[in-house]
């Protein structure tokens, strides 16, 4: 992949999931309200465990989504590759948007599978564009 395409595409990567990050702690709290409002539980569950543990899914989701923004923005800005617990983190979160993508289909519609699906392609994209060798070709002389 041209060196120039790499930068644009792990900032844009960056971008979206600092996009994504927020929008995943509002969406965790709708559907806590909605629990809240509705005394919901499941199979006996207290309906404030339930209200809680669906805040605490929506902040550790939004602070790995901002966690992976920022292995993505440093491989952008940097134009090298992330190390291998940032390329195990972005792997880990191209994992959860496949995953993701494929229930949203039947839950949410083809929206949101399209939405999830670029962000996995982006975060792919940037995997593929900082693989393995690519500092090793900056390094290397250019061709006389």
């Amino acid at each position: 992949m041209a060196q120039v395409a790499r930068r644009p595409i792990a900032l844009v990567t960056a971008a979206v999931l600092f996009l994504e990050a927020p929008g995943i702690v509002a969406l965790n709290a709708v559907m806590a309200r909605f629990v809240e409002v509705q005394s919901m539980s499941l199979d006996g569950l207290d309906p404030d465990h339930m209200v809680t543990g669906t805040w605490v899914l929506g902040i550790v989701s939004g602070l790995l989504l901002a966690l992976c923004a920022t292995v993505a923005l440093l491989a952008g800005v940097q134009d090298r590759r992330p190390g291998r617990a940032g390329r195990a983190l972005l792997v880990g979160c191209a994992v959860v948007h496949g995953v993701l993508g494929a229930v949203t289909v039947g839950l949410i519609g083809w929206g949101a599978f399209a939405f999830m699906t670029v962000v996995l392609g982006l975060i792919v994209l940037t995997l593929v564009a900082y693989g393995k060798g690519t500092d090793a070709l900056e390094e290397a002389p250019a061709p006389a």
